[in-house]
């Protein structure tokens, strides 16, 4: 039998044979990097790097060894090239001015989703205060739309619920139109049964909300089989038509605030689903534009469909030292079941090693996209 021992110092007396050649492969790494600065040549060569990965799996004697170099030699590539990226490449110009602070004066434009007492008003006066001009928009496509019109300075959107997960359509709106994250807000929320003065939950058949709205309270509609949830507005234009329509049969699920603000009377109070529930809203700008505190940075991207696409292109945020902190996926048009992937790791635009792993994403994915850099307020 082998000594353990004996077995341990062999593989020390390997490993350092393996460091000595890994850093005698990183100072050729470096001659490369020169060589394609002075001709112009991109960091990433894909054809390389594959042909490169089939050769060292044919050196290995079985399949099992195989495999497992092509993923060390993977890794290998990638922090060679994140190495390059930093000798070779320009800082992004990103032409982003710097905030002190967002504007609260009366000149300042916000526009939110929805209707007075939705959840996103609330969400723009925890942020903005209540000098501010503010107004409201029917759909989240519209607030995208006010804010790269000019017609708002800013703009205050759900995206994410603790209970429901991301809200899909804010994500797409990213992409379609060229706003920026500039804030992140999170407000917890109390969801409520809304009717007239009167009614009780008894006599409620119909119930109004947002689809959020009512995927946040499904157990407590499924212990009430008699409402039937109709989907349509914001939780606030929910409780609008309960008070424009005055059927003692309907209800509104939405909040506290909404009741007092359309003289409803509370049927139910605390009807989440989770008693934690809570949501996270972003405020956009069309302008480019990040407060001076900022720490999160947000960029979409998609990948070529094949297998480690994606481990690779998180390796990039990993290699520089930086904290994933959220990641989402949406299908891609027309292109079934492949999708592009929304990520946000901590950090400010000014560093290095931002500037690193948005180069090194810019040029290893098919298509990427800033979305911001941006700050809970």
């Amino acid at each position: 039998m082998v000594d353990l021992k004996d077995s341990r110092a062999e593989i020390d007396r390997i490993d350092r044979e393996i460091v000595a050649l890994f850093e005698r492969r990183m100072q050729v790494a470096k001659d490369v990097a020169e060589y394609k600065k002075s001709v112009g040549k991109p960091i990433f060569d894909k054809t390389r790097e594959d042909e490169k990965l089939r050769a060292v799996e044919d050196m290995c004697r079985d399949e099992f060894n195989g495999q497992a170099a092509r993923e060390v030699f993977k890794q290998i590539m990638s922090v060679s090239r994140r190495l390059q990226y930093r000798l070779n490449q320009k800082p992004l110009d990103g032409g982003f001015k710097v905030l002190d602070f967002l504007p609260k004066s009366a000149d300042t434009r916000v526009v939110y989703f929805g209707a007075p007492g939705s959840y996103s008003e609330q969400a723009m006066e925890e942020c903005f205060g209540e000098e501010v001009t503010s107004f409201p928009a029917a759909t989240f496509k519209e607030v995208m739309a006010a804010v790269r019109d000019n017609l708002a300075d800013f703009g205050v959107l759900p995206i994410e619920n603790t209970t429901t997960g991301g809200i899909t359509d804010s994500y797409d709106l990213m992409v379609d139109f060229d706003n920026y994250i500039v804030g992140e807000h999170v407000l917890k929320i109390n969801q409520a049964l809304l009717g007239l003065s009167g009614a009780s939950v008894d006599d409620i058949r119909t119930v109004y909300s947002h689809a959020q709205g009512i995927l946040q309270r499904r157990e407590f509609l499924m212990a009430h089989p008699l409402m039937q949830a109709v989907e349509g507005g914001s939780t606030a234009d929910a409780a609008r038509r309960v008070a424009e329509e005055g059927d003692m049969k309907k209800a509104a699920i939405a909040s506290v605030r909404a009741a007092k603000k359309y003289g409803l009377s509370v049927l139910a109070d605390h009807i989440n689903s989770e008693e934690g529930n809570s949501t996270r809203f972003i405020i956009i700008t069309g302008r480019k534009e990040h407060l001076c505190t900022a720490d999160r940075v947000a960029v979409c991207f998609s990948l070529p469909h094949e297998t480690g696409s994606l481990y690779s292109m998180l390796s990039n945020i990993i290699c520089n030292g930086l904290n994933m902190t959220k990641i989402e996926s949406r299908p891609l048009p027309g292109r079934n079941f492949e999708y592009r992937f929304f990520v946000d790791f901590e950090g400010t635009l000014t560093q290095a090693a931002v500037q690193d792993t948005l180069l090194s994403i810019r040029q290893e994915a098919l298509e990427m996209k800033l979305l911001g850099n941006y700050k809970t307020v």
